[in-house]
């Protein structure tokens, strides 16, 4: 049996023994660790041994020690360093490739666009062409027409004539056969009286009196069934000339009809695409073409409606067909001024990037639209107008304000140069400025608005809406 004395001495034996032996585990614990950390010390000492500067003075010698670890430091980060620039060289190498793209995808959508408007041009002088050709075809085949009618209404006179003419002639003619019948009775019965008692001279004066009437007669009778024949003749001519008149009458309209359906057509497909450009753009139509028409400066003049008539009279409906392709050629016309001085185009021609767009930004409205470009980048007008500022304005900076037609005015600020002056007129592509960063801005770029009875609209509706067209 095991006393109570022994018992506690071994459990202390045993807790003795239990923390020797952590005591080693975490001894070989660290030295596990110290011993990794050594080889990792010895492999830098190996690869960066230790060096020393030396620093020679005139009284003096120095020297610096450059530790390994020091070496690796300076090693690792020149490293970073030059990862870092190859990093930062790629991107501003993808930034310039990206650029490059930009300024070849402008130049083609302009090219694209200068192409659409050079074809809608020819189209709209091939169109008003064939409107002018048409219309002289027109005024060509009415006086055809019209003589035609006219010719028609005297064919048909002197059918009546003709007509009237050969009722007399055989009124006449069968009076003159019934005379003639009347004294050849008269003369049977003179000659059987004749032949049956001798006559005396006064008779025999009247018998010869009544043969030369009779000759008379005969002859009168021949030349009126001539005459007759003849005024047949005449009114057969009449009546076939009438037919053939009415025939080409016919062709005139059908061709009038063909003439009159493809200009339709053609116009329709040339004058709704620009009507809805400017009814995306946010302009009445209407109004718009009322406020070129009051200030038309007489450049061929708008087309002047057909009339036929000086009595008052309604036309009849080819003239109204007519009018109709004229004032759609009027329309296309004055849609075709309108465009030339509303704002429909870039701002820039050189390559560029939109940086904001026109809406509400952080609680307040941002007005315009942005497109970055180099410092000095050439800013031109978007239409025709008449400078109304170019100064300094605050918050916009460098600042030229352009009144256009139709109540547009456009705005170009942050510029770090005006090239105009208040009063000056410029043209759609006029160079008004150069690309800054004055006024609030945090970067250069242009600051374009557009505004319309002074009220601020979204630029890229008139910049899609022209490029929907041209």
């Amino acid at each position: 049996m095991r006393t109570p004395g022994g018992t506690a001495s071994q459990t202390v034996a045993n807790v003795g023994t239990f923390a020797a032996t952590l005591t080693d585990a975490s001894n070989g614990t660290d030295h596990l660790k110290t011993h990794k950390t050594n080889l990792v010390k010895a492999a830098v000492q190996r690869a960066f041994p230790e060096q020393r500067l030396f620093l020679k003075s005139e009284t003096e010698t120095r020297f610096v020690r450059l530790s390994s670890t020091t070496q690796l430091l300076a090693i690792s980060g020149s490293a970073v360093v030059v990862g870092w620039t190859i990093v930062a060289s790629a991107i501003l190498l993808m930034d310039t490739i990206g650029s490059g793209n930009v300024r070849d995808q402008v130049k083609r959508e302009q090219a694209t666009y200068e192409k659409r408007l050079n074809a809608l041009s020819e189209e709209r002088d091939m169109r008003a062409a064939e409107a002018h050709a048409a219309q002289e075809r027109f005024n060509s085949a009415l006086a055809q027409v019209s003589r035609m009618q006219s010719s028609l209404l005297e064919s048909e006179a002197r059918r009546a004539e003709l007509e009237t003419g050969i009722g007399l002639t055989q009124d006449t003619l069968r009076r003159t056969i019934d005379e003639r019948d009347t004294a050849r009775d008269e003369a049977d019965t003179l000659q059987t009286q004749l032949d049956v008692a001798g006559l005396s001279d006064s008779e025999k004066g009247r018998m010869h009196d009544a043969e030369n009437t009779l000759d008379y007669l005969s002859a009168a009778l021949d030349t009126t069934a001539a005459e007759r024949d003849i005024m047949a003749g005449q009114a057969a001519e009449a009546e076939a000339f009438a037919e053939e008149v009415i025939n080409n009458r016919r062709t005139v309209e059908m061709r009038n009809e063909q003439i009159f359906t493809q200009l339709e057509d053609a116009l329709a497909i040339s004058v709704t695409p620009l009507d809805k450009m400017f009814r995306a753009a946010g302009l009445d139509t209407d109004n718009l073409l009322n406020a070129v028409r009051k200030g038309y400066s007489g450049q061929g003049g708008p087309l002047t409606p057909i009339t036929f008539s000086t009595k008052g009279q309604q036309p009849d409906p080819d003239s109204a067909r007519a009018n109709g392709i004229l004032d759609k050629l009027d329309r296309m016309n004055l849609y075709r001024i309108a465009a030339q001085k509303a704002p429909f185009a870039l701002p820039l021609k050189d390559a560029f990037r939109f940086t904001s767009g026109f809406g509400h930004r952080w609680g307040r409205l941002h007005a315009g639209t942005d497109f970055a470009a180099s410092y000095g980048t050439p800013i031109y007008a978007t239409a025709d107008g008449v400078v109304t500022h170019a100064g300094w304005q605050s918050g916009y900076g460098r600042l030229v304000k352009i009144q256009h037609e139709f109540g547009i005015e456009t705005r170009y600020a942050h510029q770090s140069k005006i090239r105009v002056k208040v009063g000056q007129r410029v043209s759609r592509g006029d160079r008004i400025g150069d690309m800054g960063n004055s006024g609030r801005s945090t970067g250069t770029h242009l600051h374009y608005e557009v505004r319309v009875g002074g009220k601020a609209v979204n630029p890229m509706t008139y910049i899609k809406a022209a490029k929907d067209v041209f």
